[in-house]
């Protein structure tokens, strides 16, 4: 056999087995998209935008036979959304090894009664990034591959079958991004056991400022967060902050740009955190209690 053939049937075998784990998803009113079995007891991960109706979400398994699907919760910011069904025999993919720039990736969709499948290749990849809604993003995975209509919400896989991470076109204008599995299984923890993510909330708006030289050089950063605003009665107004407060480090981490203030919120909700800031020229600590946004 050839080396084209073993190629060729190879990805075929890919194909298989990650459609094993591949379901229609019919939550809105037009073409229906699709998901995977994040477990074997029934819990589906999606795409955020493709589950629209307010009504019954109807999935259709590899099988052949469907399910009525409830909704366990939604993260717009990261588009992805996490559904239960009752079923057994469910096969949750295989998460996959150490990925490279030009590996081989295959978009698996579902939506209609088989599974379809396009190539590509892992084109980039990067750290992590915030979404244009504010989500966190693990790594950035930037793929070459088509994505065909209905294939929102299903999975990336690499030449074996094993799980890349979810697709969505709503994160990216003209780009295919993909959703790693870390951060799948960051967000469908959070959502099943709070039904949403818990984002933070200080009552601030800020502007970046750039540092003086010599407190540039003893922070070890040049740029930090300006408070311009304090909301009556918010988390900061409590805590002490006050206008013209210039943020420069936040529960440990740097805040050099308002992305890092809305990094380190999210992940402090409902907590105190240390807080770093230059006040009338000098550099103080304050405790702040982070609130949580409704």
């Amino acid at each position: 056999m050839s080396n084209s053939m073993e190629l060729s049937n190879g990805l075929a075998t890919a194909v298989e087995t990650g459609g094993a784990s591949v379901v229609r998803v019919e939550g809105r009113r037009r073409l229906a998209a699709t998901g995977l079995i994040w477990s074997a007891d029934g819990l589906i991960i999606t795409a955020h935008h493709v589950v629209q109706t307010d009504g019954k979400v109807t999935i259709g398994l590899p099988d052949g036979t469907t399910a009525e699907a409830h909704l366990v919760g939604r993260d717009p910011s990261t588009d992805l959304a996490l559904l239960k069904i009752e079923a057994t025999g469910l096969t949750p993919l295989t998460a996959a090894p150490e990925l490279k720039v030009g590996h081989l990736a295959l978009a698996l969709g579902r939506p209609g009664h088989t599974v379809q499948a396009t190539l590509g290749i892992l084109s980039a990849i990067g750290g992590e990034w915030r979404t244009g809604a504010g989500g966190h993003i693990d790594q950035y995975l930037q793929t070459d591959v088509t994505m065909y209509p209905g294939f929102s919400g299903g999975p990336l896989v690499n030449a074996a079958g094993q799980l890349i991470g979810l697709n969505s076109s709503a994160l990216a204008r003209g780009v295919s991004v993909t959703i790693p599995a870390s951060t799948l299984h960051r967000v469908a923890d959070s959502l099943l056991a709070n039904g949403r993510i818990k984002r933070g909330y200080l009552g601030v708006s800020t502007q970046a400022v750039r540092l003086p030289q010599a407190l540039a050089e003893e922070l070890g950063q040049e740029t930090a967060l300006m408070v311009a605003g304090v909301e009556p009665g918010s988390p900061a107004e409590q805590s002490g902050l006050l206008l013209g407060d210039v943020l420069v480090n936040f529960g440990g981490a740097a805040i050099r740009q308002h992305d890092d203030l809305v990094a380190q919120l999210n992940g402090s909700a409902g907590q105190k955190s240390p807080v770093k800031l230059v006040r009338g020229g000098q550099v103080q600590e304050l405790n702040v209690a982070v609130g949580e946004k409704a």
